[in-house]
């Protein structure tokens, strides 16, 4: 996928109404401090276009990201940080799963789950509620550069069992460093919005 050009077209937040955006969407869940907005950066050939915080939690709003004038990246706020208030994260759950429920071009759900821990309790609740809506999550296992190559089918398999995913289901170990997995998150959405773009990506 040539990344032509990328906007942020709509910013969303809890009494925002969701946009129907008439393109394609693909959205992106994970907990705070997952790496979530360094994946989408990663994905737009961007060093810091998606908000990215030193202070986890302070992704309050649904961005939308037009690539290419053909399908969004959809930025779902980062859930399970702590220190944020228990009625504020009770909000950005609600603006999530109202998203996932009503959104007409949907097409695939990227859940973000880092590679070195079993999947939390939110992160279980999170593919829950995308498999309720009707997707099957394709989750992304961050930080593959933090652990030894011989880990990783481990720590595949415990994330797999911890969330109850079924065997089909795909599990893509990334790394924002390396950019390792890059090139197989961007065949899926090519796959999954119908572009056959078989360009350098770069």
């Amino acid at each position: 996928m040539v990344i032509k050009s990328v906007n942020l077209d709509f910013v969303c937040g809890v009494t925002s109404k969701l946009p129907d955006t008439a393109l394609p969407e693909i959205a992106f869940a994970g907990r705070s401090n997952v790496g979530k907005s360094s994946l989408i950066n990663g994905l737009m050939n961007r060093k810091a276009y998606a908000r990215t915080s030193a202070q986890p939690g302070k992704t309050q709003t649904i961005n939308f990201y037009n690539i290419n004038e053909s399908l969004y990246y959809v930025d779902l706020p980062g859930y399970g940080y702590a220190k944020v208030p228990q009625k504020e994260r009770e909000r950005w759950g609600r603006m999530i799963e109202n998203y996932l429920h009503t959104s007409k071009r949907l097409q695939a759900v990227f859940l973000l789950v880092d590679i070195r821990h079993e999947p939390s309790e939110n992160d279980k609740l999170m593919y829950q509620w995308i498999t309720d809506s009707g997707f099957q999550p394709i989750l992304i296992a961050t930080k593959l550069d933090k652990i030894k190559r011989s880990q990783v089918e481990k720590q595949r398999k415990l994330i797999r069992q911890a969330l109850g995913a079924e065997k089909s289901a795909l599990i893509i170990p990334y790394s924002s460093e390396t950019k390792q997995g890059r090139e197989e998150v961007w065949e899926l959405i090519e796959k999954v919005v119908g572009t056959e773009d078989k360009e350098n990506r770069h």
